[in-house]
């Protein structure tokens, strides 16, 4: 199938990524990520890479890898196609996570120029895309914009000689990474090389690229990994969405620690790139907790540092982190590349800042390039739990002090106008107004996205955060109550508010 003459390449940006509609399947899905499509676009990252680096395409060495889309082998084929088309090596490294892409443009033995990770994320079945890594890490916004503006323009020059293909095992050297890492930093007195055994640990992948986490890693290392579940890839999904946000995915993991009597559950995205875990009672270590548990590591090894996380994080977080761990709790802007970026420039501008979370289960580190990696965040939490059992402790006694709200809850309200931006920020302004008019209504102060507020009276004791989203029609309002019924009480104040803004469907309410 050819490309058609007015095909719309900046639809297929989504930030910092491509994503499109890959399979037909979905009414009023049409499919615009064809392995046409796919083609061209290893040609213009071959030839917006050749540009950055200045070398040429002949010279270059590319990886590429898949999550378990039923889509991914075609567009994986048609993207080392159009790699190989420009004369340059490809590296298949065939079934692969997100962060092990990055991590093989700087491993010894591959150190390949770029990579391209197949995939996206949790979206349904239907969808794929295409994440793109040099060894300065992953491509930012503009980036992705001057690689679709090659791709629109279709100007490539066919090499006098084909690059060659090579299938390459980059996925047992990745997971070997996390096995000596956790072997050297629990340096457990009697059994350095299993230092998990004894421990149960079952692992969820979703059927996304996760599954090689329990037989690769945690095996080697000694761990019981009986009942780990829906490890063999599927495209279908058949089981859960592949998500640790996802209410159904997070009840398996926990149902599953709990039937087993598990000390632990690790649960991944499609990708890897997220994560979350369950402790030994079949609670969820996830959002808030998950932040807390991975700052009160954080904050051992690099005291009064700045933890980074996106905007709807709880006040009781805050206050652990500040109050309890000594250090400095820093809100951001929703979106990984966005909490990512604002750690590095603190760090940048002589701030400590080690880590950079989203409650999504995006986190990334300092000390691993700041590479958004679920299955180093778990391989941190994994060495906490086991020093914490040979000091005769819990794992959770790091987050015992953790406050959490009595209720949460997040509303999507939809913008039904095209210019839905501009509508947003308009309802967004004028919320700030009637805050500011309520006597018990505090205006957040040094809030960088929306309009976050603190609802002081006894009957609310919360907040609420009102925000756009990044890229959908959509306002997000999260919604948090130390008390009984709170939520309630703070939603119908804001629904009398949101009932004046005319182009907005409350359906949500």
């Amino acid at each position: 199938m050819a490309i058609e003459q007015n095909f719309n390449w900046n639809k297929l940006q989504n930030g910092s990524d491509i994503r499109g509609v890959a399979l037909e399947g979905v009414k009023d899905e049409r499919v615009n990520l064809t392995p046409e499509v796919a083609k061209i676009l290893g040609r213009a990252f071959v030839m917006w890479l050749s540009g950055k680096l200045n070398k040429p395409g002949a010279k270059l060495i590319l990886a590429v890898g898949r999550d378990s889309r039923l889509s991914g082998s075609a567009l994986m084929e048609a993207t080392l196609d159009g790699i190989t088309d420009a004369g340059s090596q490809a590296q298949d490294f065939g079934m692969a996570s997100t962060p092990a892409m990055f991590m093989s443009t700087i491993t010894a033995g591959f150190e390949c120029d770029g990579a391209i990770m197949l995939t996206a994320s949790h979206l349904p079945f239907n969808r794929n895309g295409l994440k793109f890594f040099t060894a300065r890490g992953g491509l930012e916004k503009q980036d992705i914009s001057d690689i679709l503006q090659l791709a629109a323009s279709n100007n490539f020059e066919v090499a006098a000689v084909k690059g060659a293909i090579f299938q390459r095992d980059f996925m047992s050297v990745y997971a070997n990474q996390f096995v000596e890492q956790i072997r050297s930093s629990v340096n457990h007195p009697t059994n350095f090389d299993r230092p998990l055994t004894g421990l149960k640990i079952i692992v969820d992948a979703g059927n996304g690229a996760g599954g090689f986490y329990a037989d690769r890693v945690l095996a080697p290392l000694g761990a019981d990994t009986t009942g780990s579940q829906f490890l063999e890839p599927d495209g279908t999904f058949p089981n859960h969405v592949p998500n640790p946000e996802d209410p159904t995915a997070m009840a398996a993991i926990c149902q599953a620690v709990i039937a087993h009597q598990a000390d632990f559950g690790i649960i991944f995205d499609t990708d890897v790139d997220r994560s979350a875990a369950v402790d030994s009672s079949g609670k969820e270590l996830n959002r808030n907790r998950l932040i807390g548990l991975i700052s009160a590591i954080v904050l051992q090894e690099y005291p009064h540092s700045t933890i980074v996380t996106d905007s709807i994080t709880s006040d009781g977080l805050t206050q652990f982190i500040e109050q309890d761990l000594g250090g400095v709790h820093h809100r951001f802007k929703r979106g990984y590349k966005n909490v990512i970026n604002e750690s590095i420039r603190l760090n940048n501008e002589g701030k400590s800042s080690w880590v950079a979370i989203e409650t999504s289960g995006h986190a990334a580190m300092k000390e691993n390039h700041f590479l958004d990696d679920g299955a180093y965040l778990v391989s941190k939490l994994l060495i906490e739990l086991a020093k914490s059992r040979l000091a005769g402790k819990f794992l959770t006694d790091l987050i015992a002090n953790l406050q959490e709200p009595a209720e949460s809850q997040e509303l999507r309200i939809k913008i039904a106008t095209a210019d839905f931006q501009a509508y947003g920020n308009e309802v967004i302004d004028r919320m700030q107004t009637f805050a500011a008019s309520q006597t018990d209504w505090k205006i957040v102060p040094n809030n960088y996205e929306g309009v976050r507020v603190s609802c002081t009276s006894e009957s609310e004791s919360g907040w609420f955060l009102l925000r756009l989203s990044l890229h959908d029609p959509v306002i997000p309002v999260n919604i948090e109550s130390n008390v009984a019924g709170g939520v309630d009480r703070i939603k119908q104040r804001l629904l009398s508010f949101l009932k004046t803004q005319q182009l907005l469907d409350l359906g949500a309410f």
